[in-house]
């Protein structure tokens, strides 16, 4: 069979992309199938992803056809969609929950009543305070909201009981469909309600929402930023209330003008009263949202008074101090204010209060600024954007913070060219404006297998001019002799960790990291400016050295020769060629004489795949090795123990996975990062370390593997095409 392929090398042209009949698992060739995905379109506004596969018309077309309701199997009526600990099978909240359609809980039911605004969100018996205060947000802009909620939806035509909400999720929007049955208790929705009780939008949205992540529990707890961007796409920068800066009731301002949202809470250093009452009505732990900043002047004094409305998402329970609804400070407004201003004396959760009071009662303030789609009718801002994903990998580029410098190194790394300075600003200072968000993904879904944030941030270093377009990875050195030229204020365990800076026009490498290092996850990273600027992953080169050192040609009185022969007479025969087998005995023998008697053996399967090599690159597919093809072999392993001997520097019979980088690239190999992650998944051991065996291993199929291709690749255009034979025969025997 081998012999049959082999000549197949020799004859075949290459022809084409390759072609794969099927979809590879894994997270390489799933990100592979995503960046298609995105050429074809897939996972923008107008063709979102579905999410789990699943079409929301082909699927409430089906269901008309039955005459009967969907159930989504995907998250279905049941504990495990509920959560895994606080509303998990031994729960005592979970007993009394009855999950029921609208029709079963009211008569007519409506999907939307009078239009959907934040009234119509209302905290139930889960802590996610922050989705809603998103929510509350959102419904301020009909155009954001109805590209989250689709509005033609509803309980009497064509109602199947199947709903469909869209979210961006890192990078992609994608559709998620669902069935409306909803967790209820005594016939009352047990989660997030309208103060309407026949209206289901905002119940619908949490249960896609919980969808998404895995559970309702998984939404427990949260920063009212992630359902922002969740619901947008935009890059949220966050202010601390006690270092604002002075013109930030302008930033807010402007901020609604555009369509922004804005959230606010109050810190508590205990974490026993978060969500408790102060004295003043405001909760701490808890996020509100600002609805509205306007600024009115008094009747009785020439001054004017700015103030913010803010929304508590349980739609209740609000502010007593100046300016709240029965105040005596709105007599001094008038009528013609005090309607502009909508004020009302109800416990819906809403109130005002003026701007100053507003800094000294909250901590922190999130403001999500949105993307360019969302943006397209705004003539003043316009953002440019790079996504760039990537992946953490434990032993290979999981390097964590600037405090390890023997593994930081080997993190991601994203060059940034800035091209444009930006317009003079106020102070006349030049530069270009731009803003990094670090976003780590699935890790709320993780939570139902023990996984929390990591903390997480970023670094910037400037490129030497001289090294202006050189897409390498960055060496260890380059971090240990160069200071960092700007860097995210802190690590911290959000979801996304994102700052504002103006540096000068040229090229920098951004690192993203996890605080400790061999944490893993994955990642993306986005760059937003009001100028051009591109933003792309290092070291994109995937290409080797192929020559092989020419076989020494001693005397036949050469102490290496006569061993040679002595082995080949001795276990090859007559035809003086050495099996897999045999082979092993051989270099065993060798090894351990050239290591002064200490052995480090060669496997079976090692020696398989150096067999397969010396037929790929020699085309004659015997299954042995003859004397001449095995001096060129033992000059090429001598060649790799060397590098080996380099990067054991305790001399303890293996390297660490995280140089295994840089023995790659010494044995004459260029990869790009994810081949980097999948050899030190492949060939590392738990330790993260990779001994002699394994590192042979690894570059005598990286060695067959390139000359293989080679051997397709007749055009030299770096693309083959195969078929599943070639394809099986290739990757089975190398």
């Amino acid at each position: 069979m081998w012999r049959k392929s082999v000549s197949y090398f020799q004859h075949r042209k290459g022809k084409g992309k390759v072609k794969m009949p099927y979809r590879p698992s894994g997270f390489i060739c799933d990100r592979l199938i995503r960046e298609r995905e995105r050429r074809d379109g897939e996972g923008s506004l107008i063709k979102p992803l579905r999410f789990n596969s699943q079409d929301f018309n082909t699927i409430k077309e089906e269901y008309l056809q039955r005459k009967t309701l969907f159930e989504d199997e995907t998250f279905p009526a049941s504990v495990e969609s509920l959560g895994f600990r606080d509303l998990g099978h031994k729960s005592n909240k979970v007993k009394n929950i009855v999950w029921k359609r609208p029709k079963e809980i009211c008569e007519n039911p409506q999907f939307i009543v009078g239009g959907a605004n934040r009234t119509d969100i209302c905290q139930g018996d889960l802590g996610d305070c922050w989705l809603l205060a998103a929510i509350a947000c959102l419904t301020l802009n009909e155009k954001l909201l109805f590209r989250v909620v689709p509005p033609e939806q509803s309980f009497s035509d064509g109602y199947a009981g199947i709903f469909h909400f869209q979210f961006w999720r890192y990078g992609d929007w994608v559709d998620v469909v669902i069935d409306d049955r909803i967790p209820t208790s005594n016939n009352q929705l047990v989660f997030t309600k309208s103060a309407e009780r026949n209206e289901f939008w905002s119940a619908l949205l949490e249960k896609a929402y919980a969808k998404l992540h895995g559970s309702y529990e998984a939404l427990k707890g949260g920063n009212t930023t992630e359902a922002m961007e969740d619901f947008t796409g935009g890059v949220t920068e966050f202010y601390e209330l006690k270092e604002a800066p002075k013109e930030l009731y302008k930033i807010m301002k402007k901020a609604l003008e555009r369509g922004s949202l804005m959230g606010c809470s109050i810190d508590s250093l205990v974490p026993a009263r978060y969500e408790t009452r102060t004295l003043t009505g405001l909760v701490k732990g808890h996020a509100y949202s600002v609805t509205a900043v306007e600024e009115c002047k008094l009747l009785s004094k020439d001054t004017k008074v700015r103030l913010v409305r803010l929304r508590n998402p349980w739609g209740q329970v609000e502010w007593n101090g100046p300016w709240s609804d029965n105040s005596k400070e709105w007599a001094m407004l008038s009528t013609a204010d005090k309607d502009r201003l909508q004020h009302q004396s109800a416990e819906d959760g809403e109130f005002w209060m003026s701007f100053e009071d507003f800094k000294k009662n909250f901590t922190k303030i999130e403001i999500c600024n949105l993307t360019p789609d969302a943006l397209e009718d705004d003539k003043i801002h316009k953002w440019t954007v790079s996504v760039n994903e990537g992946r953490w990998v434990r032993g290979c580029s999981a390097g964590g913070c600037r405090n390890y410098p023997e593994t930081f190194w080997t993190n991601p790394q994203y060059r940034l060219r800035l091209l444009e300075e930006d317009d003079d600003n106020e102070e006349n200072e030049m530069g270009c404006t731009f803003v990094v968000a670090l976003m780590q993904k699935n890790r709320r879904k993780e939570r139902r297998m023990g996984g929390n944030l990591y903390t997480i941030g970023f670094a910037i270093y400037e490129v030497p001019k001289e090294m202006h377009g050189n897409k390498q990875h960055m060496p260890k050195d380059f971090f240990l002799f160069n200071n960092t030229k700007a860097r995210s204020k802190s690590y911290i365990n959000l979801r996304e960790v994102t700052q504002r800076f103006s540096l000068s026009p040229g090229e920098y490498v951004i690192v993203p990291s996890t605080y400790e290092p061999h944490q893993e996850g994955e990642f993306i990273l986005r760059v937003f400016s009001e100028k051009r600027n591109t933003s792309e992953e290092i070291e994109n080169r995937i290409e080797a050295d192929h020559p092989w050192p020419e076989p020494s040609t001693p005397g036949d009185d050469s102490e290496e020769e006569n061993l040679f022969r002595g082995m080949f007479q001795e276990l090859g025969g007559e035809d003086m060629e050495l099996t897999a087998s045999d082979l092993q005995q051989v270099l065993n023998r060798l090894i351990i004489k050239h290591k002064e008697g200490r052995s480090n053996c060669f496997s079976l399967e090692s020696c398989r795949s150096m067999v397969a090599l010396m037929d790929v690159s020699f085309m004659d597919g015997t299954g042995r090795l003859n004397l001449r093809e095995f001096r060129i072999l033992w000059n090429k392993i001598k060649h790799w123990q060397r590098i080996f001997k380099h990067y054991n520097s305790e001399d303890c019979g293996s390297i660490n996975s995280y140089e295994m980088r840089n023995a790659i690239n010494d044995a004459g190999f260029r990869l790009n990062n994810q081949l980097y992650d999948l050899i030190a998944m492949r060939y590392a051991n738990e330790k993260m370390n990779i001994d002699f065996d394994s590192f042979i291993c690894c570059l005598v199929r990286l060695q067959a593997m390139f000359r293989a291709f080679q051997a397709f690749d007749q055009n030299g255009d770096g693309i083959i095409s195969l078929s599943v034979l070639e394809w099986l025969q290739l990757t089975m025997y190398t």
